[in-house]
């Protein structure tokens, strides 16, 4: 009886080495999170919806493959102005909520977060007119290792560091927009990487399969005006380099989001 067990247990341990390097099963889906967006309208009624419907199937698209380019494509275009039709529900929430409404409010619509969630099989069929499929692996861990400058101010965009506290909230908000996280570097991480304040900061290798340790600088430029960034990557043996100017910092962190998710999902280098 106890070798019967011990054969059994043997068996069991087998079958779950071979499941384990098959890897998932190729029906694999999505998350539903991923079937759904959020984005900022002014006012709730129907005017502002089909906007919002729009938008919010641009993002759904561009998060669900990886690809950023879809969101100005002219196909994606015409299904966005058609959007209403693939929506399962929708809701809203005032951003301005618990403020007490005063005489401008009151002769303007407020801003409201409308999060949308769409009919995952008809968004699927979307993909496969686009020759698109869902991008199932798993998502990086955008790890930021920046030297910002502006003016005389020179300084690491470090967890701890005060001149970085609005853009940290940028880049967090800019990476989830994409369905990414973002973790940043301690002064000591810095330290250890041999990072300093000015010129360009060599990419430390990653330490985790899934981190996308994307170094740059971070200037700005008053004669633009406008945020002036440039970045490189070192992602599964290949090395990438992008930049942008004229920009906010908002849109020049939304830069490094773009790149890591076209890269790490599989649809080229950063545009």
């Amino acid at each position: 009886m106890g070798f019967r067990r011990h054969r059994w247990k043997m068996l069991l341990a087998a079958a779950a080495l071979a499941a384990a390097a098959a890897g998932p099963p190729a029906s694999a889906q999505p998350g539903p999170d991923l079937y759904q967006a959020t984005v900022i309208v002014t006012g709730k009624d129907a005017r502002s919806r089909p906007i919002g419907f729009a938008e919010a199937l641009r993002k759904v698209l561009v998060n669900l493959t990886g690809e950023p380019r879809l969101h100005d494509d002219a196909r994606v275009s015409a299904m966005a102005a058609r959007a209403g039709a693939a929506v399962a529900s929708f809701s809203y929430i005032d951003r301005m909520a618990g403020r007490p409404v005063h005489d401008e409010q009151g002769t303007r619509d407020r801003p409201f977060n409308l999060t949308v969630k769409f009919v995952p099989a008809r968004v699927d069929k979307m993909l496969g007119d686009l020759g698109q499929h869902a991008w199932t692996g798993a998502r990086p861990v955008v790890v930021p290792v920046l030297a910002v400058a502006i003016g005389p101010t020179s300084y690491r965009l470090s967890a701890e560091t005060q001149h970085g506290t609005e853009q940290r909230a940028s880049f967090a908000d800019m990476a989830r927009d994409f369905d990414l996280t973002v973790r940043f570097p301690s002064e000591a991480d810095f330290a250890a990487w041999g990072v300093g304040t000015t010129g360009f900061p060599a990419p430390p290798a990653a330490t985790a399969p899934n981190e996308a340790r994307v170094a740059g600088t971070l200037r700005f430029d008053e004669s633009l005006p406008g945020w002036v960034g440039s970045w490189r990557w070192r992602w599964h043996g290949s090395d990438y380099a992008w930049r942008t100017k004229g920009v906010s910092f908002d849109e020049a962190f939304r830069d490094i989001c773009r790149g890591v998710l076209r890269v790490a999902s599989g649809h080229g280098a950063p545009d």
